[in-house]
């Protein structure tokens, strides 16, 4: 790149004399690997949970298909339940259903692995740019077992965390070597893992702006400080090294683009939150992640954005807490890593702190899977200073910080222990969040899927009243007050869930539930308005032909049942497709045809009495 060796006046720290001896290398390294696992291992016993992990694999039909063209094609395509482009993360579910089916402990056991991966990836980076293997181990450590990086371990609809930070750390080292020897063939190979990150997951988006902090330090490709009041050098090295990254800042802002052009597709962004709610919580937010990193308690699997609630007095502190941080940072800039690390923390969370508000959380802990790298640079470099100067105590100072971290690994188990089953998570969520419609939504949720309806509605109705926009709360009742014959407070929910902004496959199954409640109620008219919106909404949903099909069964229409009765058992063969197809066609006198579709529904299920009783009138009608 232009001027990229004219303003290395500092050389990165690559002399062998910096370097760890390489068997102590080698034996952290595999300290922090075993380390990792052993302590994620309990996250393997997980199941899924009902909040994304549907989204992302347990309801998504090409997700369960595995690996296809024509599913590899649709993960590169811009019509997915996320409202996020990250080809690569569905591609990765794919081969997961492939190797592990539905078992929850295969996609579970990936994520843990893509951690462990990227724990020993970062210690040998950070050791190859500083040579300060310890210092390089005790970040990866806290890397590996803060809490907060958890939910994005543990939660298998994470899966873009870990493979995003994986091919981030690739770039990481990638631009480490083309640093020390710059190449077009070494600045593709950083493009390229960037590309790759930018298509797990968009938070990688600051990489460009990341790369600049190292280059300050420890990488120092900036000039030293001329005579007083000589800032030229410096300036044209910043504008030298800006310049040398211009490839990947148009990489970020294609990324961007898209993701703000999928979220605005699927109607993810918060446009009617206020930018001055937006603004405050932001400022809030800042100091809040710095809080639970430093004290993790509390956390939970969704944070409801406080909207308009924030008092004035904790924005205020909040934004002084960041000017005195920041202040002192500036003030000790000669530790270059207390401003690299500040900015880092700043700058990689911006993403993601909400100015652009995608989705209803004001916060959430797998946000700070990236930002924190910085912060515990920072902390772990400042304490192994102090600790240079106590002579002869250094040994007394790792044990000291090897103590610290256990706290944190007990609160970590103990974090991925809520990620048990939706109950668990969702219940926790609500003890330690205030006002958490979604987390009573998803909680209700999961009492029906255990069995225990009787005690969801009430969660439903609580979420509705926190969230009353919220239209799954809706549905979800809906659905509730249907089983319970509570056919008015049903149709009640549905139209309002209709009325509602949600997405075409909540509102195509609105519509068919809507229809099904009218054939029971024996009104076929409104019943048909409402299948065939269904219809025209999500084409590919068999019980919408099926119900259409029966009313047109019954009104005399047996082309047209026919027709639906077809199309359902070709979107998913199934015994009452293949039933009510024979009822068509022995409507219209093709016997037998429909013979062999009542034999079809038998090979499918057996005990069918109703096909079974069928099949036998028509042989012995054909008998005769």
């Amino acid at each position: 790149m232009p001027g990229s060796k004219r303003f290395a006046a500092r050389p990165a720290l690559s002399a062998p004399a910096l370097h760890a001896d390489r068997r102590l290398v080698f034996f952290l390294a595999l300290l922090l690997a075993a380390g990792t696992a052993v302590l994620y291992a309990p996250a393997v016993h997980n199941g899924f949970v009902n909040y994304d992990d549907p989204d992302y694999v347990t309801g998504n039909a090409h997700v369960l298909q595995g690996v296809t063209w024509t599913n590899v094609v649709w993960a590169f395509g811009t019509n997915n339940p996320a409202a996020n482009w990250h080809p690569l993360t569905w591609i990765s579910h794919m081969l997961d259903v492939q190797w592990y089916g539905t078992r929850p402990a295969g996609h579970h056991l990936t994520n843990v692995l893509w951690h462990t991966l990227n724990v020993t990836i970062l210690f040998f980076f950070l050791n190859r740019i500083t040579g300060r293997a310890l210092r390089s181990a005790a970040v990866a450590a806290l890397f590996a077992l803060h809490p907060l990086n958890v939910e994005s371990v543990a939660w298998v609809a994470e899966r873009k965390a870990v493979l995003c930070v994986f091919f981030l750390l690739l770039a990481l080292c990638a631009y480490g070597w083309y640093a020390r020897r710059p190449g077009l063939g070494r600045y593709l190979c950083v493009l390229l893992f960037f590309a790759l990150g930018l298509m797990a997951k968009i938070m990688v988006i600051a990489l460009p702006f990341a790369l600049l902090l190292l280059d300050y330090w420890p990488l120092r490709r900036f000039p030293e400080a001329g005579q007083p009041g000589e800032r030229r050098p410096f300036f044209s090295a910043f504008l030298s090294l800006v310049a040398e990254k211009i490839p990947l800042f148009l990489l970020a802002a294609a990324g961007g683009g898209m993701t703000l052009y999928m979220h605005r597709k699927e109607g993810a962004l918060t446009g009617l939150m206020p930018l001055s709610w937006r603004l405050q919580n932001v400022v809030y937010s800042y100091v809040a992640y710095l809080g639970k990193l430093i004290w993790p308690s509390r956390l939970a699997v969704f944070y409801p954005h406080p909207e308009n609630s924030l008092a004035w007095w904790k924005v205020l502190g909040a934004a002084l807490v960041l000017a005195a941080i920041s202040g002192l940072v500036w003030r000790f800039r000669e530790r270059g890593y207390l401003l690299v690390g500040w900015l880092w923390y700043l700058g990689t969370l911006f993403p993601m702190i909400g100015v652009v508000q995608s989705g209803r959380q004001g916060m959430a802990d797998r946000y700070t899977y990236i930002p924190a790298l910085g912060l515990f640079l920072a902390a772990v470099w400042l304490l192994g200073d102090w600790a240079a100067g106590l002579q002869g105590k250094q040994g007394l100072v790792t044990a000291s910080l090897a103590l610290l971290l256990v706290p944190y690994a007990g609160v970590m188990r103990a974090q991925i222990g809520y990620w048990r089953d939706s109950y668990t998570l969702f219940s926790h969520a609500l003890e330690v969040t205030t006002n958490n419609g979604i987390a009573e939504n998803n909680l209700g949720t999961a009492l029906v899927e255990i069995g225990q309806p009787e005690h969801a509605a009430a969660h439903f109705e609580a979420a509705i009243r926190l969230i009353p926009e919220l239209p799954s709360a809706h549905y979800n009742l809906a659905v509730l007050r249907q089983r319970q014959r509570r056919l008015e407070e049903a149709a009640r929910e549905y139209r309002l869930v209709l009325s509602l902004p949600c997405d075409s496959q909540q509102a195509a199954q609105a519509h068919n539930n809507l229809g099904i409640l009218y054939m029971e109620s024996k009104n076929s008219a409104a019943a048909l308005t409402e299948l065939n919106a269904a219809i025209a909404l999500n084409p590919g949903e068999q019980n919408s032909y099926m119900g259409r099909g029966m009313l047109e069964l019954e009104a005399g229409k047996f082309d047209a049942a026919l027709t639906d009765f077809s199309r359902a058992a070709e979107i998913a063969p199934s015994p009452a497709a293949y039933f009510w197809l024979g009822r068509a066609l022995e409507n219209k006198g093709e016997y037998q045809r429909a013979a062999g579709a009542y034999a079809a529904a038998l090979r499918l299920a057996p005990g069918m009495v109703d096909a079974r009783a069928r099949l036998e009138a028509l042989r012995a009608k054909a008998g005769e």
